[in-house]
Protein backbone atom coordinates (compact mmCIF):
# COMPACT_ATOMS: atom_id res chain seq x y z
CA UNK A 1 0.00 0.00 0.00
CA UNK A 2 1.06 3.63 -1.09
CA UNK A 3 1.16 4.82 2.76
CA UNK A 4 2.39 1.47 4.40
CA UNK A 5 5.69 2.56 6.18
CA UNK A 6 8.86 0.88 4.60
CA UNK A 7 12.06 -0.48 6.00
CA UNK A 8 15.46 0.63 5.16
CA UNK A 9 19.06 -0.89 6.63
CA UNK A 10 21.48 1.51 6.54
CA UNK A 11 25.01 -0.74 5.92
CA UNK A 12 28.13 0.98 7.45
CA UNK A 13 31.63 -0.55 8.51
CA UNK A 14 31.11 -2.36 12.07
CA UNK A 15 34.04 -2.43 14.45
CA UNK A 16 33.89 -6.40 14.66
CA UNK A 17 34.14 -5.99 18.64
CA UNK A 18 31.31 -3.84 18.71
CA UNK A 19 28.80 -4.62 15.97
CA UNK A 20 26.18 -6.09 18.37
CA UNK A 21 26.27 -2.98 20.23
CA UNK A 22 26.17 -0.28 17.85
CA UNK A 23 23.49 2.40 18.43
CA UNK A 24 21.70 4.80 15.72
CA UNK A 25 22.53 8.23 17.88
CA UNK A 26 26.25 6.85 17.54
CA UNK A 27 26.31 6.50 13.94
CA UNK A 28 27.74 9.06 11.27
CA UNK A 29 24.93 9.02 10.06
CA UNK A 30 22.37 9.55 12.88
CA UNK A 31 20.89 12.51 10.60
CA UNK A 32 20.20 10.68 7.35
CA UNK A 33 18.30 7.83 9.68
CA UNK A 34 16.32 11.24 10.80
CA UNK A 35 15.73 12.39 7.19
CA UNK A 36 14.65 8.61 6.37
CA UNK A 37 12.57 8.56 9.70
CA UNK A 38 10.70 11.82 8.64
CA UNK A 39 10.22 10.48 4.80
CA UNK A 40 7.89 7.69 6.71
CA UNK A 41 10.89 4.91 6.35
CA UNK A 42 11.57 2.80 9.19
CA UNK A 43 15.61 2.76 9.35
CA UNK A 44 17.49 -0.52 10.88
CA UNK A 45 21.30 -0.19 11.69
CA UNK A 46 23.08 -3.14 9.79
CA UNK A 47 27.16 -2.83 10.61
CA UNK A 48 28.95 -4.73 8.68
CA UNK A 49 32.26 -6.86 8.15
CA UNK A 50 33.17 -10.17 6.72
CA UNK A 51 33.14 -12.23 9.76
CA UNK A 52 29.06 -11.80 10.00
CA UNK A 53 28.65 -11.59 6.47
CA UNK A 54 25.72 -14.32 6.62
CA UNK A 55 24.06 -12.45 9.71
CA UNK A 56 23.99 -9.02 7.24
CA UNK A 57 22.48 -10.79 4.97
CA UNK A 58 19.10 -12.33 6.91
CA UNK A 59 18.89 -9.26 8.10
CA UNK A 60 18.85 -7.16 4.46
CA UNK A 61 16.31 -10.51 3.68
CA UNK A 62 13.78 -8.45 6.39
CA UNK A 63 14.04 -5.30 5.46
CA UNK A 64 12.67 -3.66 1.61
CA UNK A 65 15.97 -1.31 0.99
CA UNK A 66 19.41 -1.08 1.71
CA UNK A 67 21.85 2.41 2.04
CA UNK A 68 25.58 0.91 1.69
CA UNK A 69 28.28 2.78 2.66
CA UNK A 70 31.70 1.07 2.90
CA UNK A 71 34.70 2.08 1.20
CA UNK A 72 36.07 -0.08 -1.73
CA UNK A 73 39.51 -0.54 -0.07
CA UNK A 74 40.50 -0.02 3.30
CA UNK A 75 41.95 -1.90 5.85
CA UNK A 76 43.79 -4.13 3.70
CA UNK A 77 40.20 -5.70 2.25
CA UNK A 78 37.80 -4.96 -0.37
CA UNK A 79 34.42 -5.63 -0.92
CA UNK A 80 34.44 -8.60 -3.30
CA UNK A 81 32.51 -10.80 -0.60
CA UNK A 82 29.98 -7.85 0.76
CA UNK A 83 28.93 -7.18 -2.97
CA UNK A 84 28.17 -11.01 -3.89
CA UNK A 85 26.13 -11.12 -0.76
CA UNK A 86 24.33 -7.68 -1.75
CA UNK A 87 23.64 -8.85 -5.46
CA UNK A 88 22.09 -12.14 -4.07
CA UNK A 89 20.12 -9.47 -1.17
CA UNK A 90 18.97 -7.98 -4.52
CA UNK A 91 17.95 -10.73 -6.95
CA UNK A 92 15.28 -11.60 -3.69
CA UNK A 93 13.66 -8.01 -4.83
CA UNK A 94 15.50 -6.36 -2.06
CA UNK A 95 16.11 -1.94 -3.18
CA UNK A 96 19.70 -2.53 -2.44
CA UNK A 97 21.91 1.48 -3.57
CA UNK A 98 24.45 1.43 -4.63
CA UNK A 99 24.12 -1.72 -6.40
CA UNK A 100 27.54 -3.84 -7.02
CA UNK A 101 27.11 -3.89 -10.94
CA UNK A 102 25.93 -0.12 -10.87
CA UNK A 103 29.80 0.22 -8.55
CA UNK A 104 31.41 -1.62 -11.58
CA UNK A 105 29.99 0.38 -13.98
CA UNK A 106 30.52 3.82 -12.87
CA UNK A 107 32.16 3.35 -9.19
CA UNK A 108 35.68 2.67 -9.87
CA UNK A 109 38.12 5.29 -12.01
CA UNK A 110 37.79 2.95 -15.23
CA UNK A 111 35.02 5.36 -15.77
CA UNK A 112 37.65 8.12 -16.62
CA UNK A 113 38.51 6.09 -19.48
CA UNK A 114 35.54 4.76 -20.65
CA UNK A 115 34.18 8.54 -20.76
CA UNK A 116 37.33 10.12 -21.93
CA UNK A 117 35.76 11.05 -25.48
CA UNK A 118 32.81 13.39 -23.45
CA UNK A 119 33.49 16.65 -23.18
CA UNK A 120 34.80 15.89 -19.76
CA UNK A 121 36.91 14.03 -20.93
CA UNK A 122 40.48 14.62 -21.30
CA UNK A 123 44.02 12.55 -22.58
CA UNK A 124 43.46 9.01 -21.06
CA UNK A 125 44.91 6.01 -20.63
CA UNK A 126 44.32 2.29 -19.31
CA UNK A 127 46.77 -0.09 -17.91
CA UNK A 128 45.20 -2.92 -17.49
CA UNK A 129 48.67 -4.74 -16.68
CA UNK A 130 51.59 -3.68 -15.19
CA UNK A 131 53.31 -4.93 -18.85
CA UNK A 132 50.84 -2.10 -20.57
CA UNK A 133 52.05 0.75 -18.33
CA UNK A 134 55.98 -0.30 -18.61
CA UNK A 135 55.12 -0.12 -22.26
CA UNK A 136 53.32 2.72 -22.68
CA UNK A 137 54.15 5.34 -19.98
CA UNK A 138 57.34 5.81 -21.27
CA UNK A 139 55.96 7.42 -24.44
CA UNK A 140 53.18 9.11 -22.04
CA UNK A 141 54.99 11.01 -19.79
CA UNK A 142 56.71 12.81 -22.42
CA UNK A 143 53.66 14.84 -22.98
CA UNK A 144 53.64 16.27 -19.91
CA UNK A 145 52.66 15.78 -16.04
CA UNK A 146 50.57 12.82 -15.38
CA UNK A 147 48.14 11.71 -13.04
CA UNK A 148 48.11 7.54 -11.68
CA UNK A 149 45.13 6.42 -9.90
CA UNK A 150 44.48 2.81 -9.11
CA UNK A 151 40.77 1.63 -10.12
CA UNK A 152 39.79 0.90 -6.90
CA UNK A 153 40.70 3.29 -3.61
CA UNK A 154 39.75 6.14 -1.45
CA UNK A 155 41.38 9.43 -0.14
CA UNK A 156 44.20 9.58 -2.58
CA UNK A 157 45.38 6.54 -2.00
CA UNK A 158 47.23 5.06 -5.18
CA UNK A 159 46.75 8.23 -6.61
CA UNK A 160 49.91 9.89 -8.02
CA UNK A 161 51.62 12.76 -9.77
CA UNK A 162 54.34 11.82 -12.05
CA UNK A 163 56.70 14.09 -14.59
CA UNK A 164 60.09 13.94 -15.63
CA UNK A 165 62.65 15.02 -13.44
CA UNK A 166 64.86 16.98 -16.07
CA UNK A 167 63.49 18.81 -19.61
CA UNK A 168 64.29 16.75 -22.31
CA UNK A 169 66.71 18.42 -24.80
CA UNK A 170 66.28 17.57 -27.68
CA UNK A 171 62.34 17.07 -26.82
CA UNK A 172 61.81 12.77 -27.18
CA UNK A 173 58.34 10.91 -27.73
CA UNK A 174 59.83 8.06 -25.15
CA UNK A 175 62.00 7.36 -22.61
CA UNK A 176 64.19 4.97 -21.13
CA UNK A 177 63.34 2.73 -17.67
CA UNK A 178 65.71 4.43 -16.17
CA UNK A 179 64.84 7.77 -16.62
CA UNK A 180 64.52 9.90 -13.36
CA UNK A 181 60.68 11.45 -12.68
CA UNK A 182 59.49 13.32 -9.80
CA UNK A 183 56.78 11.83 -8.23
CA UNK A 184 53.98 12.30 -5.63
CA UNK A 185 51.49 10.30 -3.41
CA UNK A 186 47.91 12.25 -2.96
CA UNK A 187 47.83 10.55 -0.02
CA UNK A 188 47.99 12.74 2.91
CA UNK A 189 51.13 13.84 4.57
CA UNK A 190 53.04 12.43 1.52
CA UNK A 191 56.20 14.69 0.32
CA UNK A 192 57.72 14.59 -3.51
CA UNK A 193 60.22 11.96 -4.51
CA UNK A 194 62.69 11.22 -6.81
CA UNK A 195 62.75 7.49 -8.67
CA UNK A 196 63.48 6.08 -12.25
CA UNK A 197 60.63 5.10 -14.18
CA UNK A 198 61.53 1.73 -13.60
CA UNK A 199 61.14 1.78 -9.44
CA UNK A 200 58.09 4.26 -9.96
CA UNK A 201 56.20 1.04 -12.52
CA UNK A 202 57.41 -1.61 -9.91
CA UNK A 203 55.75 0.99 -6.99
CA UNK A 204 52.14 0.83 -8.33
CA UNK A 205 52.57 -2.91 -9.14
CA UNK A 206 50.51 -3.85 -6.48
CA UNK A 207 47.30 -1.77 -7.74
CA UNK A 208 46.91 -4.71 -10.36
CA UNK A 209 47.16 -7.18 -8.17
CA UNK A 210 44.70 -5.31 -5.52
CA UNK A 211 43.34 -2.76 -7.45
CA UNK A 212 42.90 -4.19 -11.01
CA UNK A 213 44.97 -1.56 -13.19
CA UNK A 214 45.28 2.08 -13.20
CA UNK A 215 44.26 4.85 -15.18
CA UNK A 216 46.82 7.34 -16.87
CA UNK A 217 45.16 10.82 -16.96
CA UNK A 218 46.63 14.62 -18.11
CA UNK A 219 47.67 16.54 -15.16
CA UNK A 220 45.24 19.90 -14.67
CA UNK A 221 47.22 22.67 -14.53
CA UNK A 222 44.54 24.81 -12.89
CA UNK A 223 44.57 22.31 -9.98
CA UNK A 224 45.34 25.35 -7.58
CA UNK A 225 42.25 26.77 -8.55
CA UNK A 226 40.31 23.74 -6.79
CA UNK A 227 37.79 20.79 -7.08
CA UNK A 228 33.96 21.09 -7.13
CA UNK A 229 31.81 18.14 -6.14
CA UNK A 230 28.64 17.30 -7.35
CA UNK A 231 26.36 15.54 -4.67
CA UNK A 232 23.95 13.72 -6.96
CA UNK A 233 20.38 12.51 -5.49
CA UNK A 234 19.82 9.99 -8.29
CA UNK A 235 19.68 12.17 -11.38
CA UNK A 236 19.19 15.90 -9.70
CA UNK A 237 22.53 17.68 -8.12
CA UNK A 238 21.85 17.79 -4.82
CA UNK A 239 24.46 20.07 -3.13
CA UNK A 240 28.22 21.02 -4.03
CA UNK A 241 31.23 20.23 -2.46
CA UNK A 242 34.49 22.66 -2.85
CA UNK A 243 38.56 22.24 -1.99
CA UNK A 244 41.57 23.28 -2.36
CA UNK A 245 43.14 19.39 -3.91
CA UNK A 246 46.59 20.84 -3.42
CA UNK A 247 47.91 16.94 -2.42
CA UNK A 248 49.49 16.77 -6.22
CA UNK A 249 50.84 20.50 -6.79
CA UNK A 250 54.61 20.54 -6.43
CA UNK A 251 56.04 22.70 -4.20
CA UNK A 252 57.57 26.51 -5.65
CA UNK A 253 60.99 26.19 -7.35
CA UNK A 254 63.95 25.87 -4.95
CA UNK A 255 61.55 25.50 -2.39
CA UNK A 256 61.56 21.89 -0.37
CA UNK A 257 59.42 19.27 -1.14
CA UNK A 258 58.45 19.27 2.51
CA UNK A 259 56.66 22.93 1.64
CA UNK A 260 54.30 21.60 -1.09
CA UNK A 261 50.82 22.72 0.04
CA UNK A 262 48.63 20.17 1.70
CA UNK A 263 45.03 19.93 1.03
CA UNK A 264 42.41 22.32 2.10
CA UNK A 265 39.35 21.30 4.24
CA UNK A 266 36.09 20.46 1.80
CA UNK A 267 33.23 23.09 2.26
CA UNK A 268 29.54 22.71 1.41
CA UNK A 269 26.96 24.55 -0.69
CA UNK A 270 23.25 23.85 -1.38
CA UNK A 271 22.46 23.26 -5.02
CA UNK A 272 21.70 26.76 -5.92
CA UNK A 273 25.24 28.05 -5.09
CA UNK A 274 25.17 30.56 -8.72
CA UNK A 275 28.66 30.05 -9.84
CA UNK A 276 28.25 26.74 -9.75
CA UNK A 277 24.77 26.09 -12.01
CA UNK A 278 26.76 26.01 -15.34
CA UNK A 279 28.69 22.58 -14.48
CA UNK A 280 24.95 21.81 -12.79
CA UNK A 281 23.55 22.37 -15.89
CA UNK A 282 25.96 20.04 -17.83
CA UNK A 283 25.69 17.48 -15.91
CA UNK A 284 21.97 17.11 -15.39
CA UNK A 285 21.54 18.34 -18.93
CA UNK A 286 24.16 16.44 -21.07
CA UNK A 287 26.42 13.99 -19.41
CA UNK A 288 24.12 12.25 -17.41
CA UNK A 289 22.56 10.77 -20.82
CA UNK A 290 26.16 10.27 -21.78
CA UNK A 291 26.84 8.69 -19.22
CA UNK A 292 24.18 6.35 -19.34
CA UNK A 293 24.22 5.52 -22.86
CA UNK A 294 27.90 4.82 -22.69
CA UNK A 295 27.48 2.25 -19.78
CA UNK A 296 24.73 0.83 -20.96
CA UNK A 297 21.64 1.79 -17.91
CA UNK A 298 18.97 4.14 -17.15
CA UNK A 299 18.71 7.21 -14.98
CA UNK A 300 16.86 5.36 -12.88
CA UNK A 301 19.50 2.73 -12.36
CA UNK A 302 22.03 5.49 -10.77
CA UNK A 303 22.34 5.38 -7.13
CA UNK A 304 20.32 7.19 -4.57
CA UNK A 305 23.39 8.76 -3.71
CA UNK A 306 26.58 9.44 -5.65
CA UNK A 307 29.30 12.42 -6.26
CA UNK A 308 31.35 13.41 -9.22
CA UNK A 309 34.34 15.21 -8.83
CA UNK A 310 35.53 18.21 -11.24
CA UNK A 311 38.44 19.71 -11.95
CA UNK A 312 38.80 23.21 -13.82
CA UNK A 313 39.50 22.59 -17.65
CA UNK A 314 41.26 24.96 -19.54
CA UNK A 315 38.71 28.36 -20.37
CA UNK A 316 36.86 27.94 -23.28
CA UNK A 317 36.71 30.76 -26.20
CA UNK A 318 34.54 32.69 -24.62
CA UNK A 319 36.29 33.01 -21.15
CA UNK A 320 34.17 30.40 -19.57
CA UNK A 321 35.16 27.71 -17.52
CA UNK A 322 35.69 23.89 -18.67
CA UNK A 323 35.43 20.89 -15.91
CA UNK A 324 37.52 17.82 -16.47
CA UNK A 325 36.07 14.69 -14.83
CA UNK A 326 38.59 13.39 -11.59
CA UNK A 327 36.53 10.83 -10.44
CA UNK A 328 33.22 9.16 -9.48
CA UNK A 329 32.09 8.06 -6.20
CA UNK A 330 29.61 5.59 -5.37
CA UNK A 331 30.34 3.13 -2.71
CA UNK A 332 30.85 5.22 0.22
CA UNK A 333 29.46 8.93 -0.64
CA UNK A 334 30.25 10.50 3.00
CA UNK A 335 30.18 13.37 4.29
CA UNK A 336 27.75 14.96 2.29
CA UNK A 337 25.78 18.65 2.55
CA UNK A 338 22.71 18.76 4.82
CA UNK A 339 20.97 20.07 1.35
CA UNK A 340 21.06 16.69 0.14
CA UNK A 341 19.06 14.87 3.04
CA UNK A 342 15.46 15.57 2.04
CA UNK A 343 16.61 14.46 -1.07
CA UNK A 344 17.75 11.30 -0.40
CA UNK A 345 15.14 10.15 1.60
CA UNK A 346 12.56 11.12 -0.76
CA UNK A 347 14.52 9.12 -3.52
CA UNK A 348 14.88 5.88 -1.15
CA UNK A 349 11.59 6.04 -0.74
CA UNK A 350 10.39 6.33 -4.19
CA UNK A 351 12.41 3.71 -5.25
CA UNK A 352 11.73 1.22 -2.39
CA UNK A 353 7.95 1.54 -3.53
CA UNK A 354 8.99 0.73 -7.05
CA UNK A 355 10.40 -2.19 -6.17
CA UNK A 356 6.65 -3.06 -4.67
Amino acid sequence: MANERVRVAIVFPADVKEQLSTKVEQWRFADTAKALGAAGIDVVGAPYADEFVEQVRSQLLGVDGALVWINPIQGGRDRSVLNAMLADVASSGVFVSAHPEVIDKMGTKEVIYRTREMSWGCDTRFYGTLEMMRAELPGSVTSGARVLKQIRGHSGDGVWRAELADRLSPPQTTISLDTVLRVRHAKRGSVEERMSLSAFISRCEPYFMVAGGMIDQAYQARLPDGMVRCYVVGDRVAGFGEQLVNALYPAAPGASPYDAPQPGPRHYFPPTRLDFQLLRKKLEGEWLDELCRLLNFERSDLPVLWDADFLYGPKDAEGLDTFVLCEINVSSVYPFPASALAPLAAETLARVRGKR
